[in-house]
């Protein structure tokens, strides 16, 4: 295959640690063969929001099964069963090569598993048979997940083989977070029944918060209670005490699944899943002693590393959000988010916008600004205003969604981390990162997202927000029903005028208008019609104001026409263009009724003394004097 695989990931919480063990082998193999790996993450489940998780999971509307070479599926790390099988019907459809981490529900995809049951079982059996307890409480995973639920097996099936009965009650149902752990201990504490003797939990995170919440209680671990874990992660090997777990050789799972997919690309068949040992630890928090003691040195330089980097990145954090929280245009935002990301170690990195994230609605409801958001997939064209790119912004303005990447990559061995912008399950875009570990590794990645996606929804809010002020402007000042100037759009916009013909010393124009017979429309057709009467008047008045003259709606049939710069041969042409086009629209709209008006227009000089009111009223009286020339008109047509 002359150009570089592409192997796409799906995964949630790759801050943690058992998915960053993963992806370090995956990503371990995609650079020995040179393969191109596209991670589509989502932080769903961490926050207890329901409209969160639904912006999270979006990231995996975005991915284009077309482009692929094939896929792996950490599926066992998202919660929501809904989800997961939406992704497994999309994955299947695919007809892709598929490998999938500790799940054999799916004979037609390659099982990279671990052999959870065993090791579980091992452990628990070490607890009945070496510490002798009889009352033996359980953490769980989620049952859907199939690592959780071997581990629960393993658990009941040692229990019945060493006669030790088990109670519902002391068995606790979680999602794999650290959370889950201080829950259960609540639980057990409160339920009234004995005190466990032992907490097997169904993973590290859990165990660790199980032995905090313990010791809120006033119970020891291991003398008070046991507490066990599974995962062996870098905490629970340095906690004091060290904590009994199984460990997992999840790094070589990662570069298995992995490797079979390269492999596969190339032509070769695998017919077998495979099936990787765990090995229980037996430490501290059992009662045993560790059979390793990690060096202190070693552990207090890790430690160092990992606090100072922790201290440095919420530094960067603050000052981040501190300086965007400022910026109230796109443009200067990104420019922010630039600055910060040059500090971060990474290739490239991108923030890729919806066409529509900007969008806001014309519509009178409260919600209706929502009903325009995207919460299913991502618009069909896209912009990344920036791709930070060896230092320098390189932004594409519009690329097709499919492509994924706005700016393709050129070589293999990438890796590409690709996670949601959304402000609650409203779709603004996506992030890339190429190569780089601060996904992964750093403790700020999730902050720093939100952070980002906050400050560009508070940026469409503000764009909202100055819309709804013009249009609360413009509904201030315009008629409604004419579309042309109300008394109070005439008098901010005639006040302008006359401040500069008195600066300029020029001559103003202003014309009074009473439309004819409005009355009598209304009473023989209906206000409908005289409404309609009223829009083709206000038309007529409409064109006459050429040459930066203005129009408004007076009052109820009263309109005005105002312009500066005026001679006085200017009464007699906009009384003569008025008439003329008034004709006109009587033949245009063909009604049982003639449009019909009276007017008084003066040309005048201005001085410190002039105002408005006088202006207006001096109008008004010579179109009175000529309404009381007039003959009393005939406004009904007869045959």
């Amino acid at each position: 295959m002359d150009r570089p695989i592409e192997i796409a990931v799906i995964v949630a919480g790759i801050d943690e640690e058992y998915q960053n063990a993963v992806l370090d082998g995956i990503k371990k193999c995609a650079k020995r063969y040179r393969a191109n790996i596209s991670c589509f993450c989502s932080f769903s489940g961490v926050l207890s929001s329901r409209k969160f998780d639904v912006g999270e999971y979006n990231i995996f509307n975005l991915i284009n099964y077309e482009k692929f070479d094939g896929m792996i599926l950490l599926t066992n790390t998202i919660s929501d069963a809904i989800v997961k099988e939406k992704i497994i019907s999309k994955v299947k459809s695919s007809g892709l090569p598929v490998a999938v981490l500790d799940c054999d529900d799916y004979p037609e995809f390659y099982n990279i598993s671990i052999d959870n049951y065993k090791a579980m079982r091992s452990l628990v059996d070490h607890i009945l048979e070496e510490h002798k307890v009889t009352l033996v409480n359980f953490i769980s995973g989620p049952l859907a997940n199939p690592e959780a639920s071997a581990r629960l097996n393993a658990f009941y099936d040692s229990m019945d083989a060493h006669s030790v009965p088990v109670d519902n009650d002391r068995v606790y149902l979680g999602e794999f977070r650290a959370a889950d752990g201080k829950k259960g201990v609540d639980q057990f504490i409160s339920s009234g029944m004995p005190r466990p003797q032992a907490i097997i939990c169904a993973n590290d995170a859990m165990a660790l918060a199980a032995i905090e919440e313990l010791n809120n209680f006033g119970y020891n671990v291991p003398d008070d209670v046991i507490v066990t874990g599974f995962d062996n992660t870098y905490n629970a090997q340095h906690h004091v005490p060290s904590l009994t777990t199984v460990s997992r050789p999840l790094e070589e799972a990662g570069y298995k699944a992995c490797e079979i997919l390269i492999k596969k690309a190339n032509g070769k068949e695998y017919d077998e899943d495979t099936v990787f040992e765990a090995v229980p630890v037996f430490n501290e928090s059992c009662g045993c002693k560790s059979e390793s003691r990690n060096n202190a040195d070693e552990f207090k330089a890790s430690s160092y590393k990992l606090l100072n980097k922790c201290r440095r990145d919420i530094s960067l954090l603050n000052r981040m959000t501190t300086e965007l929280a400022e910026k109230d245009e796109l443009d200067d935002n990104l420019r922010t988010v630039a600055c910060f990301i040059r500090d971060i170690k990474c290739d490239r990195f991108c923030i890729c916008l919806c066409s529509n994230w900007d969008e806001v609605s014309s519509g009178n409801s409260a919600n209706s600004t929502q009903n325009n958001f995207q919460t299913k997939g991502y618009t069909t064209k896209m912009s990344a205003p920036l791709i930070f790119d060896n230092g320098t912004n390189i932004p594409v303005k519009e690329f097709p969604s499919s492509d994924m990447h706005p700016v393709p990559l050129n070589n293999g061995g990438n890796i590409s981390f690709f996670m949601p912008l959304h402000f609650r399950e409203y779709c603004l875009g996506y992030y890339i990162f190429v190569n780089s570990d601060f996904p992964t590794k750093s403790l700020i990645c999730h902050s720093l997202m939100l952070n980002i996606s906050n400050s560009i929804e508070n940026i469409r809010k503000l764009i909202h927000m100055n819309d709804m002020i013009k249009e609360l402007d413009r509904l201030y000042v315009i008629d409604p029903l004419c579309n042309i100037y109300n008394r109070n759009g005439f008098i901010r916009e005639a006040d302008k005028m006359v401040k500069k013909c008195l600066d300029t010393n020029q001559k103003l124009l202003i014309a009074f208008i009473d439309m004819d017979g409005l009355k009598l429309i209304n009473d023989n057709f209906g206000h409908k019609e005289g409404d309609f009467a009223l829009q083709q008047f206000a038309n007529v008045i409409s064109e006459c104001c050429r040459g930066g003259r203005i129009c408004a709606r007076f009052g109820g049939d009263e309109f005005i026409i105002f312009g500066e710069n005026a001679y006085d041969e200017d009464i007699e042409a906009l009384e003569s263009v008025f008439h003329v086009q008034l004709k006109k629209m009587n033949r245009l709209i063909n009604k049982p009724y003639e449009l019909d008006a009276s007017i008084g227009t003066i040309v005048t000089e201005v001085d410190a003394d002039t105002t408005l009111f006088n202006l207006i009223t001096r109008a008004d009286e010579i179109m009175y004097e000529e309404k009381k020339r007039k003959r009393t008109s005939r406004y009904l047509r007869h045959d």
